[in-house]
């Protein structure tokens, strides 16, 4: 026998073991046989005797909780087992919180502690009620474009003639007369009023993550930030801009649409919302989301590259985003990312835990890994064939940054070339002037186009 989710082996008793019994009592239950070495070999208990009547008595005075301790003997040799069963209730010991986890013992504390708690109450986090939201914290817009987007796979029950109320007591947002928090995260005005970090961090960067070029933060709620994501990739992250309908891929490009609308998807409706903000790492020749929030119990890496079940973290989002047409409940997410850059040829996308969350990464074709290099030539192209050598290096590094960010303000050029934004101004004047760059659209939220 060896040592496993439910099977521990101790040569001895130390009062740090208490710590795995609370574990054990947290999770599914386990054995704990004090007397064998790691390999389950008997090597015998010299102080048997006293254990067993010391064992019970402190197990329930630090815990609170019983344990079948028995005593065997094997070959003249003593050894003893302590079953330890689930409890419904959360066990402390001491005012800690132990978890099993795998064949390890963990600590729970934070995000971690608070999922826990509620999970021991018969509850997630989603499925909670939020004391302080009211129907003035919808965003009616938002849910008609949800009820709008669910035609397409006719999931969601007949709507018309309801009040907003009565539609968000269809998708089992509410408890009583109050909103679940659910019900914010999908379609409230203000999501970060009541949560922290309801906002997904995009970053471009250049050759490592030491080499940030620009970045966004989109907030909001879910059916929003669906819908901005895209475009913020579509216009300022992905290097050749590609073209959406919805979620539908309309034109081939660097990565599938299919793969990174089921790598959004699957980030917002598993992530630990009390936890850290999602974040969306753009590469030359990579794309990666990462959320907080570990692997259920039970579930590996490997197992999320084959058919599985689906087991969300927050299954009351999930069922609305399932009524909402935007994903399914048979836990193909994984599968579908993997299959669609089969279908282009490209790398198998890669999935890790690392942070105490959950990373997927999409890699680029080759011809798209020196994307980088490719910019600084077009650059030397258009300067070489436009003026020739009559730019100063600071106004070939802004046509290059123009290029790689066309939203750049003279703010952020300056940050990234290292002159002030006076400067800036300056030279985008002369730029303007050589015809090499034209502004299109108003000083706010328009951007910069590289004359060809």
């Amino acid at each position: 026998m060896n040592e496993s989710q439910n099977t521990e082996f101790k040569s001895s008793w130390h009062e740090d073991y208490l710590k795995w019994i609370c574990g054990f009592a947290n999770s599914n239950g386990g054995m704990i046989y004090l007397g064998k070495n790691d390999n389950g070999e008997i090597i015998g208990l010299s102080d048997y005797s006293k254990l067993m009547e010391d064992l019970p008595n402190k197990i329930r005075n630090a815990m609170g909780i019983i344990c079948d301790v028995q005593l065997h003997n094997q070959n003249n040799k003593y050894f003893i087992s302590i079953q330890v069963n689930p409890y419904s209730v959360p066990v402390s010991l001491r005012g800690r919180f132990y978890y099993r986890s795998g064949s390890t013992k963990m600590e729970l504390t934070g995000v971690e502690l608070n999922e826990f708690l509620i999970k021991k109450a018969g509850k997630t986090w989603d499925d909670m009620i939020e004391e302080g939201a009211t129907l003035s914290d919808i965003d009616v817009k938002s849910l008609a474009k949800f009820i709008e987007d669910s035609k397409e796979k006719g999931r969601l029950p007949e709507t018309k003639g309801l009040s907003t109320f009565q539609i968000l007591e269809k998708l089992k947002l509410t408890d009583a007369k109050k909103l679940k928090r659910a019900a914010i995260i999908m379609f409230g005005k203000e999501p970060m009023r009541f949560y922290p970090n309801i906002q997904i961090k995009i970053g471009r960067f250049g050759e490592d993550a030491a080499d940030l070029r620009f970045q966004e933060i989109i907030e909001g709620n879910l059916i929003h930030i669906l819908h901005e994501v895209q475009v913020q990739l579509n216009y300022k992250f992905l290097t050749r801009p590609i073209s959406f309908e919805g979620f539908q891929r309309i034109e081939n490009d660097i990565y599938p649409i299919a793969a990174i609308r089921e790598m959004l998807l699957n980030a917002l409706v598993h992530r630990a919302y009390m936890g850290a903000t999602i974040q969306m790492r753009v590469y030359d020749d990579m794309l990666s989301i990462w959320n907080e929030g570990s692997l259920p119990y039970g579930l590996s890496l490997e197992d999320l590259k084959k058919e599985h079940n689906s087991r969300p973290r927050n299954p009351v989002l999930a069922n609305a985003c399932f009524l909402g047409g935007y994903i399914d409940t048979w836990g193909r997410g994984t599968l579908k990312i993997i299959q669609s850059c089969q279908e282009v040829d490209l790398p198998e996308p890669e999935i890790t835990e690392k942070n105490g969350g959950v990373s997927v990464t999409l890699f680029a074709h080759k011809q798209f890994s020196k994307v980088g290099e490719k910019v600084g030539e077009k650059v030397g192209e258009k300067v070489g064939e436009k003026v020739g050598e009559n730019l100063t290096d600071n106004q070939r590094l802004i046509l290059d940054s123009l290029l790689k960010n066309p939203f750049a303000s003279a703010k952020t050029l300056s940050l990234s070339i290292g002159i002030s934004s006076r400067k800036i101004e300056e030279n985008l004047k002369k730029l303007k002037e050589k015809k090499l760059i034209e502004r299109i659209g108003p000083a706010k939220g328009g951007h910069w186009n590289v004359n060809e």
